[in-house]
């Protein structure tokens, strides 16, 4: 199956190779790119624990800092792996979404101990608000953001698309209404990937039962 890769380099590529080793033809053609944001302050003082939902947000602030001896939690085992490469060793992966990163870090952090969350300009889930609903003192800092790329219209030759994120889900609505790409069919990391394609009429959509790269890959079977 020719498949649509929509989501952001690099994890694009690690994506394509997945998808390659299981028989697949990637097409990497991102619908967002992210870049860091110019002029970010930065204060690790009385910063006890830093959380990541995403692998730009770890590049963006490694970017800032050559710090390293905080523990990290992450939201998911690949988001972990990229934080051992940036050089953190005490990492802790939800191996989930927002929800579980949050109930992880409620269950390891101490009273008082305070939290930065590095992340993006609209970030897809309010971590900092989920952790203040459990008793844990976090502080959001944008260090980067997303934004739509020039692609104008789906692979001519894709017979399948990959959604990783809501936000990239919405814009490939557009490009398929906008192409009457309609036979496409469509797999996202979860229902709320899955949401903003549900109104097409696509030839197929289906969400992970999981929010994780392997459980939306299984979906191919």
């Amino acid at each position: 199956m020719r498949i649509w890769i929509t989501r952001t380099l690099p994890e694009a590529d690690a994506t394509a190779r997945r998808l390659a080793a299981r028989g697949h033809a990637p097409i990497v053609a991102p619908v967002l790119e992210a870049r860091a944001v110019a002029s970010v302050r930065l204060d690790l003082a009385g910063v006890d624990a830093i959380a990541f939902t995403s692998g730009h947000a770890i590049a963006a602030f490694a970017g800032l800092t050559r710090a390293r001896d905080l523990p990290v939690f992450t939201v998911g085992d690949a988001t972990a792996a990229l934080a051992r490469a940036a050089g953190f060793s005490d990492v802790h992966s939800a191996d989930g979404n927002a929800e579980t990163l949050a109930e992880l870090i409620a269950r390891e952090q101490r009273d008082g101990q305070r939290v930065l969350h590095p992340t993006a300009r609209e970030p897809a889930a309010d971590l900092t608000g989920l952790l203040g609903a459990r008793g844990v003192s976090a502080t959001p800092l944008t260090v980067y953001e997303t934004l739509a790329t020039a692609l104008a219209a789906p692979p001519a030759d894709a017979d399948a698309v990959l959604i990783h994120s809501a936000r990239a889900a919405a814009r490939v609505a557009v490009l398929v209404e906008d192409a009457n790409r309609l036979d496409l069919e469509a797999y996202a990391i979860s229902p709320a990937a899955a949401r903003p394609l549900s109104r097409l009429g696509l030839a197929r959509l289906e969400a992970a039962p999981f929010p994780n790269e392997s459980a939306l890959l299984e979906l191919l079977r």
